[in-house]
């Protein structure tokens, strides 16, 4: 074992703070990641706040990992010493169900051992990336193109596979037409995306201010999804709807603007189980469903293609020193749209 430092809840009421714990050393198959960022994702504050249920304390959160690779184990082929690599939101699973087989780890059927708030297969917890390093299987480790900034290219990791997934699973690209509900970490990539995809994207928010960012980013049309006369206009025209909002909303209003064999993709997990009108669904034969994270193989594809596109996340980088605060502006929805934690801020010791 080798001692590691980060910063960890050590209940769901304590500040996130400094805290000293011990990592495995390498096996024949591991890389050592040398964390240079993390992303704060939303479910950070989630867990470490036990809002879920079943937190595992103290808890080093963080999944939206980018670093370097300082160490390597013996049967290591995949990474060269000092190259780019990246961790997401699982660091193993069984490898041997459907799901494992077929390259889509994050549906692994048994278990998925995730990269914090999660017991390894020994039992051991484990600790995610608000730390100076990690240890990890080469296989559930990512290559990073020295062409994308490492910093912005952390919420890829969360934030970018999440909405990737679902948009290329369905097929989306020209000729669809696309709606984005909310616009934070999560649907700022999803815009980004489906404009890159060449989709006709349109971005639904309850800020009107947020119209002009919402171009920006890639949106053809924004919709203040509060106007029943605006929404009016867009019913039975979407090919597929990606909804990125965890605060409790109502569904049918987007399941009305499907259209036929339209798909209503939830990929924010709302508090309360939402109400949804049968009836809406089977008169245009319409579908709602959830997609979460992604594959090693698509999570790889997807950094590739945003290498070769250009595409990163909107990010404001902060110290370690600040996690708390950045938990407190991000419940305030005061962010655009992603913090970053430039580990080069965390004490030797």
């Amino acid at each position: 074992m080798r001692k590691a430092f980060g910063y960890a809840a050590q209940t769901a009421k304590s500040p996130i703070a400094p805290f000293q714990f011990e990592r495995r050393d390498p096996g024949p198959n591991d890389v050592v990641i040398q964390i240079l960022y993390c992303g704060v994702c939303h479910s950070d504050i989630h867990q470490a706040r036990d809002e879920w249920g079943g937190s595992i304390f103290p808890m080093v959160p963080g999944h939206e990992i980018v670093g370097r690779v300082v160490e390597m184990g013996k049967s290591v082929t995949k990474f060269k010493l000092d190259e780019m690599a990246a961790v997401g939101c699982y660091v193993d699973s069984c490898r041997h169900c459907p799901s494992c087989l077929a390259g889509e780890q994050n549906l692994c059927y048994n278990k998925i051992d995730f990269t914090y708030n999660s017991l390894d297969k020994a039992g051991a917890p484990i600790y995610g990336g608000y730390s100076n390093f990690i240890v990890v299987d080469q296989m559930y480790a990512l290559k990073v193109s020295p062409d994308l900034d490492p910093a912005a290219a952390a919420p890829l990791l969360c934030a970018g596979i999440t909405t990737w997934s679902p948009l290329t699973h369905w097929n989306i690209g020209k000729g669809s037409k696309v709606g984005v509900v909310g616009l934070g970490g999560l649907g700022h990539m999803a815009l980004k995306f489906g404009h890159a995809l060449g989709a006709h994207v349109v971005q639904f928010t309850t800020s009107p201010g947020k119209a002009a960012d919402a171009k920006r980013l890639g949106a053809d049309e924004v919709v203040n999804s509060k106007d029943p006369d605006a929404m009016q206009k867009y019913v039975n025209t979407f090919d597929m709807i990606v909804d990125t909002v965890s605060a409790d909303h109502d569904l049918n209003a987007f399941v009305a603007l499907l259209n036929r064999d339209g798909n209503l993709c939830m990929v924010g997990l709302p508090e309360k189980q939402p109400s949804i009108s049968c009836m809406l669904l089977v008169m245009k034969r319409r579908m709602i469903s959830g997609s979460c994270n992604g594959g090693l193989k698509e999570t790889q594809e997807m950094l590739d293609y945003c290498a070769k596109h250009n595409i990163v996340s909107d990010i404001e980088i902060i110290p370690i020193q600040k996690i708390n605060e950045a938990y407190t502006r991000m419940l305030n929805n005061d962010v655009k749209y992603r913090f970053v934690i430039d580990l080069a801020s965390l004490p030797k010791s």
